[in-house]
């Protein structure tokens, strides 16, 4: 590979003017010598484009349609940019000038790292995780995502505790860094989720297809968090539903049998813990989020294409146990109160 291999960054833009403007001149300084800047706007009708064309004439902009969410709208623009690293970069996010360069030297050592994220932290509290990205995400053992640095709703405080470049679950969809190649071989993000855990999805599909997924904390970049999809009951219809397929996607069907129904007694009981407090409107989004499940499992599922499964998969980033236990009723509200004194 080259000295100095192709980056993309890639940000995926909708309606998002005023972080184009705040942001861009952040990844426009940054130093790594082969970079190119590409803007894909999602049919955006505030001024984002009159903005690029004017402040940014070195951007490269690609023009989706229509809003096709975060998913389809990615695999819309890469197929149409010609690089060794595409980087997804939300429109929200500032980046430190030298954020390129340890990511890439740490995946051209290893052709079996195929995407990797930076630490994400708080662009709001410099001194927390982002809650996002953190230092890594892993997942337990039912298909709960969460992070070195953030389990559930707990951020924790930047004391250098996840400093080392390890190997992870899944890298943040804020600022993930990937292999085109790979990219590409796993068949790109699965666009029926248009947004949130569509990277969960991809980073188990390159474990599946015997890959790596890393972190880097040497770069370092901060995170808006929900500037581009605010917390609402969408969101949470969103993220139960897309978990929901991305277990029924990847994991074994014997464990399928018994982790599924688990999953939907689960499920339940947050939904009533959010009826019970008042929230009524995310009560009904996960009632939704399983029932659209269920259509998507027998009348919209289309066949499936992956990766032959590498036999002797790493556990890297898995948890054995389940977090919702370990948070709710052990007590246990950090990464390592978690993972490391399991």
């Amino acid at each position: 590979m080259d000295v100095n291999p192709k980056v993309s960054v890639v940000i995926l833009n909708y309606n998002g003017q005023e972080f184009l403007a705040k942001f861009l001149p952040f990844v426009l300084q940054s130093t790594y010598p082969n970079m190119e800047v590409v803007v894909a706007d999602n049919a955006s009708t505030d001024n984002s484009i009159s903005l690029l064309r004017r402040d940014f004439p070195q951007v490269h902009i690609i023009i989706n349609e229509t809003n096709e969410g975060f998913s389809k709208g990615y695999n819309t623009a890469l197929s149409q940019v010609s690089a060794d690293y595409f980087v997804l970069l939300n429109s929200d996010v500032e980046v430190t000038p030298g954020w390129i360069e340890p990511i890439i030297d740490l995946m051209s050592q290893d052709s079996k790292i195929a995407a990797c994220q930076p630490k994400l932290l708080s662009w709001h509290d410099r001194s927390k995780f982002e809650y996002a990205g953190a230092s890594g995400g892993w997942i337990d053992s039912l298909g709960y995502p969460f992070m070195r640095g953030r389990v559930i709703d707990d951020c924790e405080t930047d004391m250098g505790q996840y400093n080392t470049a390890i190997p992870c679950f899944w890298a943040s969809g804020a600022a993930l860094f990937i292999k085109a190649a790979a990219f590409h071989e796993v068949g790109g993000l699965d666009a029926y989720f248009f947004a949130h855990q569509e990277e969960i999805d991809l980073c188990w599909r390159l474990h599946l297809a015997g890959y790596k997924v890393y972190v880097q904390p040497a770069s370092v970049v901060y995170h808006v968090g929900g500037g581009t999809l605010p917390q609402s009951s969408r969101k949470v219809y969103l993220n139960f539903r897309n978990n929901l397929v991305m277990i029924y996607k990847n994991m074994p069907f014997s464990q399928l049998l018994w982790k599924l129904p688990m999953r939907f007694i689960l499920n339940l009981i947050a939904a009533l813990r959010y009826l019970f407090s008042g929230r009524k409107d995310y009560f009904i989004a996960i009632h939704r989020s399983k029932m659209h499940f269920f259509k998507w499992l027998f009348f919209e599922k289309k066949k499936r294409v992956f990766p032959k499964r590498i036999k002797g998969l790493n556990r890297e980033g898995r948890y054995r146990g389940c977090i919702v236990w370990d948070y709710f009723i052990r007590g246990r509200k950090t990464f390592s109160e978690i993972v490391e004194n399991k």
